[in-house]
């Protein structure tokens, strides 16, 4: 992450002086160079090495060093005083920390203050702001501020104790500057819970040695009891004393360099840049109102004060079930791992280990059903097993047109769930069974040892079931059926292609056609055309045949809200427009 961090003192003499800083350096050798030949690279490896040669030639002409090195006045200064203790942390001749980072070939360089001359002034103003001006409420607490000039700020301000400053505290802050303001406010969290654990770190340092010193020698007492003198002089000499004597750790500024190096590293490895081409999808945009959804939800549970009273039917949620999905895991693209810590291992690997399985036929069935929009029912006594079923079927449809009940002890109409598990003693309706609109899967106990060939080593498991596909409505081994499912076939049937190619092909398919749905949406429901004129359209677009006709309506259900809404005002807006002509 391209930003500094520093530590900043309010000295009673100077006002805000910089302490400490850490800075990244993304200047490595160049490849072609030898390290043996040390005579051309002599200049360079100065500079790579956090530039403590020409660090020291920017700070003796710096107003942070107080007065120059040549001033004849004699007899010590304020300045000289406050150098020698609170204003500086490493001492003259200090080379300074680094800390190599192996994987990004970058140094992460602590020293006093940045020697670039332009950096050293953007932290000179931030410092001045972030104990001056630029405060929260109570002096202590974080705050941004900035401007794209001089940067954008992240500075949170705190006390440290001391028992011979007056009000028995000194002032301090640590800012974090950077030029991006975008990546900095989402860095907010990040930063006030890391930045907030070495300031209690530092102020319980602090206070045990502050609570030691005033059992040797308590200081308000002896304030009181001394004669009034001016301030300063009564300090006579101690107005300033280091970090490192305040919290008793002559470690201190190694540890620091530490901690801020980790935070530059961690702060830049938590966000990444994604680039997305062309517009969201369907599934995406989706998503997206799923977990607004589920998110007003949550606050409206944890603002409401009424009893919440159980329900006999389970929570289901489109796409997922509310039960199952923790809010970690409903940002995980498609809510896919909706189950994955209630299931040892996924009993179906791929739609293609399904077929394999359930044989060619049984699948076809099987597909043509979940395509179709109707009820989906598994019954079985592994839960484990359904759950897995679900996960690999819920693949071949757009993510709104799922609605799924996981495993429940009664049936559930085919208006709440397209896919049900039960359990084998639920009794199902007869008018189900026999409806073309319904699909079952009974997983029973086999009566051998192996039903099928075992295909993969941990298929043990799968061997002593049966697996007994039936419909009111089956489908003809010559049917034709929809477009999208003969596809689908062709590429699991084809051993050329991985899982993995199948699974893009998968979502090639379903992109296709949801753009087939979404011209007819338009088509039907906002321009309001003719049949006629229907069919045509769905000759041109190769979707005419009645199972596409059915697919193409089943997933127009799954369109977004937002994608509805928005093609309802860009149409409208034009037809009103004429209207007012």
């Amino acid at each position: 992450m391209n930003a500094i961090v520093a530590l900043c003192h309010f000295c009673e003499l100077h006002g805000p002086r910089t302490l400490f800083c850490t800075e990244v350096l993304h200047s490595p050798l160049p490849q072609g160079a030898s390290s043996g030949d040390i005579s051309g690279q002599n200049e360079q490896a100065e500079e790579e090495e956090g530039g403590i040669q020409m660090s020291s030639r920017i700070r003796s002409h710096s107003p942070a060093e107080g007065a120059s090195a040549d001033s004849s006045s004699p007899g010590p200064k304020k300045s000289d005083m406050c150098e020698a203790s609170g204003c500086r942390s490493l001492a003259g001749g200090h080379p300074g920390y680094v800390s190599h980072d192996k994987e990004t070939s970058i140094k992460y360089v602590s020293h006093q203050h940045p020697n670039h001359p332009q950096l050293f002034s953007i932290v000179r103003q931030a410092c001045v702001r972030s104990l001056s001006c630029e405060v929260c409420p109570g002096r202590e607490g974080p705050i941004f501020f900035g401007d794209e000039q001089h940067g954008f700020v992240f500075s949170h301000t705190f006390f440290i104790k001391d028992s011979l400053a007056r009000g028995f505290q000194r002032w301090y802050s640590i800012i974090t500057i950077m030029m991006d303001r975008i990546y900095l406010i989402n860095s907010w969290p990040f930063l006030l819970g890391k930045i907030r654990g070495i300031i209690d770190e530092l102020q319980g340092k602090a206070l045990k040695v502050f609570e030691a010193e005033q059992y040797g020698c308590p200081q308000r007492a002896q304030r009181m009891n001394t004669a009034f003198t001016p301030f300063l002089h009564q300090r006579n000499g101690n107005a300033a004393r280091s970090l490192t004597s305040l919290t008793n750790d002559e470690n201190l500024w190694a540890c620091l360099h530490t901690s801020f190096a980790w935070l530059l590293k961690a702060c830049g490895s938590r966000l990444t840049e994604k680039l997305l081409e062309g517009a969201p999808t369907e599934d995406t945009l989706v998503q997206m109102e799923k977990l607004a959804d589920l998110k007003e939800e949550s606050e409206g549970w944890d603002g409401s004060e009424e009893e919440v009273k159980p329900s006999s039917q389970p929570d289901v949620v489109e796409g997922q079930e509310l039960s199952k999905c923790s809010p970690e895991t409903s940002l995980m693209p498609d809510c896919n791992s909706w189950n994955v810590a209630h299931r040892r291992l996924s009993v179906f690997r791929s739609l293609r280990h399904m077929r394999q399985v359930l044989g060619a036929s049984a699948f076809r069935m099987l597909a043509w059903h979940v395509l179709m929009g109707n009820q989906v029912i598994w019954k079985a006594r592994d839960t484990d097993l359904v759950q897995s079923a679900f996960d690999v079927l819920r693949t071949m449809l757009p993510v709104g047109c799922v609605r799924i009940i996981p495993y429940s002890d009664q049936y559930e109409e085919a208006y709440r769930c397209n896919f049900l598990g039960l359990s084998p003693h639920v009794q199902i309706p007869s008018h189900i069974l026999s409806s073309e609109f319904a699909v079952l899967v009974e997983v029973r106990t086999a009566t051998r040892s192996s039903l099928y060939p075992t295909l993969f080593d941990d298929e043990q498991s799968l061997n002593k079931y049966e697996f007994v596909v039936t419909s009111g409505s089956p489908v003809a081994a010559d049917r034709v059926g929809p477009t999208i499912l003969n596809k689908i076939e062709a590429a699991l049937t084809n051993q050329n292609l991985s899982v993995d190619v199948v699974d893009q092909c998968l979502v090639c398919l379903k992109e296709e056609w949801m753009n087939k749905v979404k011209v007819l949406f338009k088509f039907t429901k906002v321009d309001s055309r003719p049949k006629e004129d229907t069919q045509k359209l769905l000759s041109i677009l190769g979707a005419a045949e009645e199972d596409n006709v059915k697919l193409l309506k089943f997933w127009m259900t799954g369109l977004s809200k937002t994608y509805k809404s928005h093609l309802m005002s860009t149409v409208r807006s034009p037809t009103s427009s004429e209207s007012r002509n």
